[in-house]
């Protein structure tokens, strides 16, 4: 008796097992990737400098001292302190900058991947599972906002405006870069409408809302997870981009593009002052491209 006991307790974990979703399945996955940890301690460490960055430094990142700090080497003894990076040509602590800079990356990456997850999902889901006219007309649209290119459309849309903040930043990178996300999403819809579940609850009486959000969203939704985390990053280049170009932010909003595109005058006599916040914006970018391309690993059973 014991022996079958046993082994009827064996099969229910091992039908446990099995029935495991596919969501906990991934955290599974990932929890077990080092890449994945990392790049989540990277991000998380850079929330924190983005929320509180005076519990990081106690500099001010907008006093310049021209006469004491022009271009004053770093001090590699001064941890943490406003001479850690060295200063910039007004006379500005590096250090206080790189972490006051991490607000307006960190802020305009996640607003935009936010609101083209939104918008374009929900374009996409509508295409997607209505199908006909209406995924004509949708994809028309899609193709065209799709043939504008981001960074160029960012430039002429931005230069519309005479004042440029994080906010103006983030409605015209979200205006033009919600079709990558609405594809994807119609592509999901397209396959997962099809599905058995889906037309057994349309049999049972569903009504259009329960079955796009309550069947279809759920399972269509992970390739989007995948695309929109990714992105993220490049969000935040792209930001960093129009702000070197001086399309982007401006003073005194505190930014690394800014920054960077000041650096490259004394580049040749201190390349420090390009180094660490070029160098704050790539940890930045590839800790969430890393931890996106190990979410798309945990989620597609093909990489496995």
């Amino acid at each position: 008796m014991a022996v079958e006991q046993g082994t009827l307790v064996e099969r229910d974990v091992e039908k446990r097992e099995e029935a495991r979703s596919l969501w906990a399945d991934a955290w599974r996955d990932l929890r077990r990737r080092p890449i994945f940890l990392l790049s989540v301690a990277l991000i998380v460490l850079l929330v924190l400098v983005a929320i509180f960055p005076w519990a990081f430094t106690d500099a001010n990142p907008r006093k310049a001292d021209l006469v004491h700090d022009y271009l004053k080497r770093p001090d590699w003894t001064d941890f943490f302190g406003a001479g850690w990076f060295g200063y910039d040509a007004q006379g500005r602590s590096i250090y206080a900058r790189v972490v006051y800079g991490a607000r307006a990356s960190i802020t305009v990456g996640i607003f935009v991947t936010a609101a083209v997850t939104v918008l374009g999902g929900l374009t996409g889901m509508i295409a997607g599972y209505f199908g006909g006219g209406v995924d004509a007309v949708i994809s028309r649209i899609i193709d065209i906002f799709f043939g504008i290119p981001l960074l160029l459309g960012a430039l002429v849309l931005l230069n519309a405006f005479t004042v440029r903040t994080v906010w103006t930043v983030v409605l015209a990178l979200a205006v033009l870069g919600w079709t990558q996300i609405a594809r994807v999403m119609r592509g999901a819809v397209l396959t997962v409408k099809q599905a058995d579940y889906v037309a057994a609850g349309r049999a049972l009486g569903a009504g259009t809302g329960r079955l796009m959000f309550r069947h279809i969203l759920p399972n269509a939704v992970a390739p989007v997870i995948v695309v929109a985390t990714i992105a993220l990053g490049g969000y935040i280049a792209t930001e960093a981009t129009l702000s070197f170009l001086g399309i982007g932010l401006q003073e005194p909003t505190i930014s690394w593009g800014i920054d960077i595109s000041s650096a490259q005058k004394v580049i040749r006599t201190a390349p420090y002052v390009l180094f660490f916040p070029a160098a704050a914006l790539s940890v930045t970018v590839l800790a969430f491209i890393m931890m996106g391309d190990a979410v798309r690993d945990a989620l597609d059973p093909k990489l496995r």
